[in-house]
């Protein structure tokens, strides 16, 4: 027996009702376009997934049923089951459901039975999860869905829907990723089909993990699973990167796009579902198993997933290898659809970039001529969704025909500036002016002396002090306090140019400041607090020096932006301070450690939940290249300067999630900001296990 499965990426915005029911209408014609008698879409997609705190808002809860509502009175589930993800508020307690719809009538409410509440997760915050079991009990409609629809009462609950051909049934998210997952249940109960509607964010070298598990859900049981999943910026740092899949028997059916600027894409197979009997058939001790299994309730229904002309015709689909990014790409492209949703959906001008001749900065650059690339293949391939975004984007009358050149759409959009002193080089701003022509900014370059020295006269003439460099003297304290200047002063210049540079060029609106900070940095506390490393939002805020510098190496030869490879060579550098024949200010020199040891530090500290003892345990091993005092002293210093710095992460620029040792205070990374910072009784331990270490080394 064959049938046509659907299953969608969606591209949804927390709160834009109107946006997300059109999007998922349009999803639903799509499916029923292609013959397909069922369609899964994500999680929380009538809301979107990021409202967070709104879903505690009745508010909330009555625009959704309205959402549905529109839904069911058009006629769009006419002939075909459709799975809808929404929150449900049911005996005064709210819940995360898949919510069964056909021929414009409820069949079942299916709650979530475990809740997401780590790392970027906070689930049991809005919703409670399904602890009554394997079992159904009645819901009372809202009125005017009672009303709409004729029916009082539906079950809520965990069951199947039985068709005369086959079971189905569903999971949402993170079920997929627990031990005792529902699938297996459903699986030795008889289920055929198992699907599930998640809100999934896009983490570097995650999309492995993923395909993985989806394809060992319907490998050791058997059977058909679906996955749809939100693609895009829903509303926060989060991107989630679509991917919808269907797999069968532990083989990949078909696959959707991790990265596009699609906002709705619908994903379909055939399969037959004797080729799931036949495989769980084969398997006698499954069938053991199987025999003893609970059964599950069911919501019978008069629907055949067999089409009504029968299923000969149908040509199964054939297992495909699943498609995976380099990493490289991965960077390339997640935080450059980020960026794009963000612009279109902020009605900002545009972007506006402190470039310093960098890697970071750099890298910021690069990201943003990535999202024109994008859009200008999507304007030439005639998206017309983009293409409508384009031209209300720029409504001034033009059409968006001149954008199928990025440049020309990079110059549109996309302002940079090199904010030099007597302290930066010539080098640095050549190579800061070129990459702008390459990806084809608008570009300023200033020189702000005038503004540094008029503060430093300033305070001399207040104070009567005078305060000088490191290398003209002067102590640790004036040092810092020079460089910080020439920081937030570049902070203040892109701020005034950012709101002023449309007004220049006789265009409205004002433009988004980029951050241009990498993760390592904001883990040390590199950088100086509302500096020109903050901006309104940073695409390379959760990623570490490591993988730009692996990006931009392939950018220079995939995107066409040669210009990155004297950037890449460059050592990294501040240019704070004034260079002289025997000092050159270096990143790495000034931070006491490189960039290799930050990235091990941010993953040891918090993948592995290391404290200073555990982490030094840990590298005392990993680094037998140096005696254990050098490696204590190098795990001393990490946290002496972590927790003299964390209070700069509550001020931290909302930044694209993309690493999972991110110090992001504001949503990821819950740990104070007020620390002892000599760690005392912690430093004593790590010194005993020393004297240890290098008593036994002596014998």
């Amino acid at each position: 027996m064959k049938t046509v499965l659907a299953t969608c990426n969606l591209n949804q915005w927390s709160l834009d009702f109107e946006g997300n029911t059109a999007r998922i209408i349009e999803s639903i014609e799509i499916a029923k376009e292609r013959g397909a008698r069922y369609r899964l879409g994500p999680e929380l997609e009538i809301t979107g997934y990021s409202c967070e705190d709104h879903f505690l808002e009745l508010d909330t809860l009555l625009h959704t049923w309205e959402s549905l509502a529109c839904i069911l009175k058009g006629g769009y589930t006419d002939g075909i089951l459709c799975d809808i993800g929404m929150p449900v508020m049911h005996r005064n307690v709210r819940y995360n459901c898949r919510v069964f719809v056909l021929d414009g009538k409820l069949l079942l409410i299916r709650p979530k039975m475990v809740l997401a509440s780590d790392g970027n997760y906070r689930e049991h915050r809005w919703f409670t999860a399904w602890e009554r079991g394997w079992r159904t009990e009645p819901y009372t409609l809202p009125r005017e869905i009672t009303e709409l629809v004729g029916q009082r009462m539906v079950p809520i609950g965990i069951a199947a829907i039985a068709t005369p051909d086959t079971l189905l049934a569903s999971e949402t998210c993170e079920e997929l990723f627990v031990p005792m997952s529902p699938h297996i249940h459903f699986g030795n109960a008889g289920v055929e089909i198992i699907a599930n509607g998640s809100g999934s964010h896009h983490e570097l070298r995650k999309l492995d993990t993923r395909i993985a598990l989806i394809r060992n859900a319907s490998a050791k049981n058997g059977g058909i699973y679906l996955y749809a999943n939100q693609q895009g910026c829903d509303g926060g740092r989060l991107y989630f990167d679509g991917c919808a899949l269907i797999a069968q028997n532990g083989e990949i059916l078909a696959q959707g796009s991790q990265f596009s600027l699609k906002d709705v894409e619908v994903v379909t197979a055939t399969v037959n579902l004797q080729d799931v009997r036949a495989y769980r058939g084969a398997k006698a001790s499954r069938a053991v198993q199987a025999s003893k299994m609970e059964p599950l309730p069911q919501i019978d229904i008069d629907f055949d997933f067999e089409p009504a002309h029968g299923s000969s015709v149908l040509n199964v689909s054939r297992k495909i290898k699943p498609h995976t990014h380099e990493l490289e790409e991965e960077i390339a492209l997640g935080p450059a659809c980020w960026l794009w949703d963000y612009l279109r959906r902020s009605g900002a001008a545009g972007y506006f970039i402190p470039l310093s001749g960098g890697a970071d900065s750099g890298a910021v650059a690069t990201l943003v001529g990535s999202m024109c690339q994008l859009v200008a293949k999507a304007i030439r391939d005639t998206d017309t969704a983009t293409i409508r975004d384009v031209e209300r984007w720029l409504d001034d009358g033009e059409t968006s025909d001149v954008f199928t050149d990025p440049r020309v759409l990079a110059h549109r959009l996309l302002y940079t500036c090199y904010i030099g002193t007597e302290n930066s080089s010539r080098d640095t701003q050549k190579r800061a002016k070129l990459l702008a022509e390459q990806i084809g900014a608008y570009h300023l370059n200033i020189n702000m002396d005038g503004l540094v020295n008029a503060l430093q006269v300033l305070f001399t003439r207040i104070t009567q002090k005078t305060p000088r460099f490191k290398v003209e003297g002067g102590s640790y304290r004036e040092n810092q306090a020079l460089q910080n200047i020439q920081a937030r002063l570049r902070m203040v210049l892109s701020y005034l140019f950012a709101q002023m540079m449309p007004w220049v060029r006789n265009r409205e609106g004002t433009l988004l400041v980029l951050g241009t900070g990498n993760v390592d940095e904001a883990l040390r506390g590199y950088l100086t607090k509302y500096d020109c490393s903050s901006g309104d939002i940073n695409p390379i805020g959760g990623i570490s020096k490591h993988d730009l510098r692996r990006f931009l190496n392939w950018a220079k030869d995939h995107l066409g932006y040669t210009a990155l490879s004297e950037i890449v060579d460059a050592p990294p550098t501040a240019e704070l301070e004034p260079i002289t024949e025997t000092y050159t200010q270096i990143d790495e020199d000034d931070m006491g450690m490189t960039y290799a040891e930050l990235s091990r530090f941010g993953q040891l500290r918090k993948m592995e939940q290391c404290g200073p003892v555990s982490m030094f345990e840990k590298l005392v091993q990993e680094w037998d290249h140096l005696p254990p005092h050098e490696v204590a002293e190098k795990v001393k210093r990490f946290f002496r300067y972590y927790s003299i710095n964390r209070h700069k992460m509550t001020t931290l620029t909302p930044s694209y999630h993309a690493e999972s040792y991110s110090p992001d205070d504001n949503r990821f990374d819950l740990r104070q900001f007020l620390y002892n910072v000599q760690w005392t009784w912690q430093f004593r331990r790590i010194d005993a296990y020393v004297k240890k270490l290098e008593m036994s080394d002596a014998e």
